[in-house]
């Protein structure tokens, strides 16, 4: 996937500014680590001791300093059952957790960094520990007592609470009370997989929400546990889809999402093993710019050089941050054939505007390298009402020193300045990437 970044004139950059606004909590999408990817690792033998060691390794690898912040405890962190005493508040697993919640919640913060914590709106999560359906107000006000920042918010045995929009969204909306209730700023992160077009309503109640079955460390590919060609109407979202898969599910959502609402495409998988290094490029930049929460996935404490530079890229970082916070719009695609006529994959192109600038990404899903000619107008129409503006583009993906190769804080070459709306790039995106 090839990446170009357009740098607008100051008419331009100003307009923008105008339309952004401050809106609290997540008005950038947040970003963090989790270590739900893990299941198969750690299943629920999770314990203070891992997130400890995997917030303090987001600081020793500086990770923290490019925002994220948010370590997110995810399933498994409960006791067996809530407490006896009314009104049953939950309750921490006393072995794995033994200086309970709130320590480590000091612990966390004591850091610089916030913490997350998992629910689910049923009787039981998705590892079959207690859940939240019928205790929204007590579990509510526990996290504000252990001063939780962020919550996940699953969709397990939900008690057949789902099948249209109205009863979801009742479902989901007293957790949203009940957190307002608290007084303590709390990011509502929902986990209903899109069930019943959540986009459209949760909105008006939470800070971001899933739109498909649980992600799969595979770039592309079917599998009938994620069946679903769409997500609109989608009757089992399932889980395993691949990135593309999820990838084509958010490209009509995209107007759904806005500062302080954001279209949540699942946790990042880069780092852990099941893609090329121009797959991960793309899963990462694509995550960025449609401006999905930036969650890691991967092992903090075990990571490698190629995966910390993917995960740095401060462009993308930065322009998954942008104050005007809007996404990408996919506005093109084009069917990538190879020497003998077949069609081997599809040449997409993604834009969007910036407080100061654009964004353009070209997609190719073919395993064969796509090359394009195009003017600046082609791939940013906005730029035809700017016929007198200049342009820098710079390749968000391209190595400033090909010599040092792939390492953190190398990426952003200039492509061309002072460039017109109607000046011609050729770019070549390798096959399965992005530009």
């Amino acid at each position: 996937m090839k990446f170009s970044y357009l740098h607008l004139g100051a008419l331009v950059a100003q307009i923008l500014v105008t339309k952004a606004k401050d809106d609290g909590l997540a008005k950038t999408p947040p970003m963090g680590w989790n270590r739900q990817v893990f299941w198969n690792y750690w299943g629920c033998n999770i314990s203070q001791d891992t997130i400890l060691k995997s917030a303090q390794a987001l600081i020793d690898s500086g990770l923290d300093k490019l925002g994220y912040k948010y370590v997110i405890m995810d399933d498994c962190w409960h006791a067996s059952e809530r407490s006896p005493h009314k009104p049953h508040p939950p309750v921490a697993d006393p072995e794995r957790f033994p200086d309970g919640i709130k320590a480590l919640s000091d612990k966390i913060h004591a850091m610089g960094l916030k913490i997350g914590i998992y629910s689910s709106a049923g009787t039981m999560t998705c590892g079959r520990r207690f859940g939240s359906l019928g205790y929204e107000e007590i579990d509510a006000k526990t996290y504000k007592e252990w001063d939780i920042d962020y919550l996940k918010y699953d969709n397990c045995y939900n008690e057949g609470q789902a099948g249209y929009d109205l009863i979801s969204y009742d479902r989901y909306a007293k957790m949203s009370r009940a957190l307002s209730d608290t007084g303590r700023p709390i990011v509502y992160a929902m986990c209903n997989w899109g069930e019943d077009g959540t986009w459209n309503w949760a909105p008006t109640i939470a800070h971001s929400w899933r739109i498909s079955g649980d992600i799969t460390d595979v770039y592309d590919g079917f599998d009938d546990r994620c069946p679903c060609e769409s997500a609109i109407n989608c009757k089992l979202p399932g889980f395993h889809c691949s990135m593309m898969r999820i990838l084509d599910f958010a490209a009509p959502l995209v107007q759904k999402a806005g500062p302080g609402h954001w279209n949540d495409l699942d946790m990042l998988e880069v780092g852990n093993g099941g893609m090329t290094t121009a797959e991960y490029q793309t899963h990462f930049a694509m995550w960025a710019v449609i401006k999905s929460p930036l969650i890691l996935g991967n092992d903090p404490m075990n990571m490698d050089a190629v995966t910390k530079a993917i995960i740095t890229n401060k462009w993308l970082i930065d322009i998954n941050q942008d104050l005007q916070g809007e996404p990408v719009v996919r506005i093109r695609k084009t069917l990538v054939k190879n020497p003998h006529g077949e069609t081997v994959g599809v040449a997409q192109i993604w834009a969007g505007g910036l407080v100061q600038g654009a964004v353009v990404a070209i997609v190719n899903s073919s395993p064969d390298k796509y090359t394009t000619n195009y003017t600046l107008q082609d791939v940013y129409p906005s730029a035809k009402k700017l016929s007198r503006a200049k342009y820098e583009v710079i390749d968000l993906w391209a190595l400033t020193d090909p010599s040092k190769g792939v390492v953190e804080g190398n990426w952003g070459r200039s492509l061309g300045k002072a460039l017109s709306s109607a000046s011609y790039l050729s770019v070549e995106v390798p096959g399965h990437g992005t530009t």
